[in-house]
């Protein structure tokens, strides 16, 4: 079993860093090489800027290359909840931004070439108790009126078609939804972005930036200085670099996969007959789907713990354990993959765009930022050219979150939480 990303191991690296220091003035630095990263700067690019990318370690490595690989559009929250709580306006308008997510995903694949296995499989939500069937029964019929007709109920009786297992009372599923290789997707944006002229430093984490007299900013690095007329954020969890204020507001979470060896196409059709992304209903969530090459992946929040190798194999037992409770007769199934991945969480589980002090901001998905990382990196190219009434999270604060200023040592804390709420409800 290799303690590493089944999606970085099985794509090409990126080999089109820049090999030399970091120097000179641009119009745009971006912070970050990945889905935000990456897509911003091809973006930017694509309108004639001048983009300097600077990346801590190597393009998609972080979250971007270690989720699960699922493009899905809808809420992880309730959208009736969401509703109620935003307003219906509010919840439908983003709703419609999740659901551009994926469009843009599927635009930039076609538009760049990406092999990266994209396709429109949809997702199914799976109820883990009888009552949360009743639960997404109500969100389904709202979610059909208002903002999205494509997404239909699968009684318990007729979930053999979706799921070969019977740990769940049925599900709700969202058609728009998609699956892709990850890996590729992630590297494949950053050599889109490279060959339109922007220049990429791997190994060049940010380790200063200070406003400049005059305008822009002057950002330091091991392998030198730059002068950027703006600057983008798309950091996430980094602990890199002078990001106190963003690190007060985003948590960072612990999301824990294993891989399987590659399955025949015989047990596959049992498993999951649609090939559906499929997610469940519990608070300590799991998720899972095939990937193209016939192996079956499952991830959840299986420990509220950081990432790291011990982290990520004790981890992954607990997972193993979850996948023969809800597929049993993949106990004799080899586990060829374990990793782990830091989410970038925000209090209220939405993501935070905009700008402060002169310096541009995207990050906080957390946990569904495939298709919003990606469709927020295009965004913020024309939000940093005067558009901001494009970005979908203008109108919301940020507060820091209270007690987080440093490690979160609350996680465990949090995680007991979770593990008394799914016995409970």
């Amino acid at each position: 079993m290799k303690l590493a990303s089944y999606w970085l191991d099985t794509s090409e690296p990126f080999r089109s860093a820049a090999a030399g220091p970091v120097q000179g003035t641009c119009d745009v630095a971006v912070i970050g090489g990945g889905l935000t990263g990456s897509s911003s700067a091809l973006a930017l690019a694509r309108k004639g800027a001048r983009v300097v990318l600077l990346e801590a370690g190597t393009v998609g490595n972080a979250a971007s290359g270690r989720n699960g690989g699922m493009c899905n559009n809808g809420f992880a929250q309730d959208y009736g909840m969401l509703s109620a709580k935003l307003g219906k306006e509010v919840a439908d308008r983003l709703y419609r931004a999740f659901d551009a997510g994926v469009d843009t995903v599927e635009r930039l694949v076609a538009e760049e070439n990406i092999d990266c296995s994209f396709a429109r499989v949809g997702k199914i939500k799976l109820a883990a108790k009888p009552e949360h069937y009743d639960k997404l029964a109500r969100s389904q019929a709202l979610l059909a009126a208002n903002v999205d007709p494509d997404t239909a109920m699968v009684s318990r009786a007729d979930l053999a078609n979706e799921v070969g297992s019977d740990r769940y009372y049925g599900g709700l599923v969202y058609r728009k939804s998609a699956g892709m290789h990850v890996g590729r997707f992630v590297r494949g944006l950053a050599e889109a972005a490279a060959r339109r002229g922007v220049e990429i430093h791997e190994h060049t984490p940010m380790t200063g930036l200070r406003p400049v007299p005059g305008g822009g900013h002057q950002i330091e690095t091991p392998k030198g200085r730059l002068h950027a007329k703006q600057v983008l954020l798309a950091s996430g969890t980094s602990q890199t670099g002078p990001l106190g204020w963003i690190r007060r507001r985003v948590v960072p979470v612990g999301a824990f996969l294993i891989v399987t060896e590659p399955l025949p196409a015989s047990t596959l059709d049992r498993l999951l007959p649609s090939r559906r992304m499929a997610v469940d209903t519990k608070n300590l969530v799991n998720y899972f789907r095939t990937t193209p090459d016939n192996r079956l992946l499952f991830g959840g929040r299986a420990r509220f713990a950081v990432s790291n190798p011990n982290s990520d194999e004790k981890s992954g037992a607990i997972l193993k354990a979850a996948l023969h409770d809800v597929f049993p007769e993949l106990r004799a199934a080899r586990i060829d993959y374990c990793w782990g991945g830091m989410v970038d969480m925000t209090r209220d589980r939405l993501p935070r765009a905009g700008e402060r002090n002169g310096i541009y901001y995207a990050m906080g998905y957390s946990g569904h930022g495939t298709q919003m990382s990606t469709l927020m990196g295009t965004i913020m190219a024309q939000v940093m050219d005067g558009r901001t009434d494009l970005n979908p999270w203008k109108d919301f604060d940020w507060p820091a979150i209270p007690g987080h200023v440093g490690p979160p040592w609350f996680l465990p804390l949090v995680g007991a939480y979770y593990r008394l709420k799914d016995k409970l409800t």
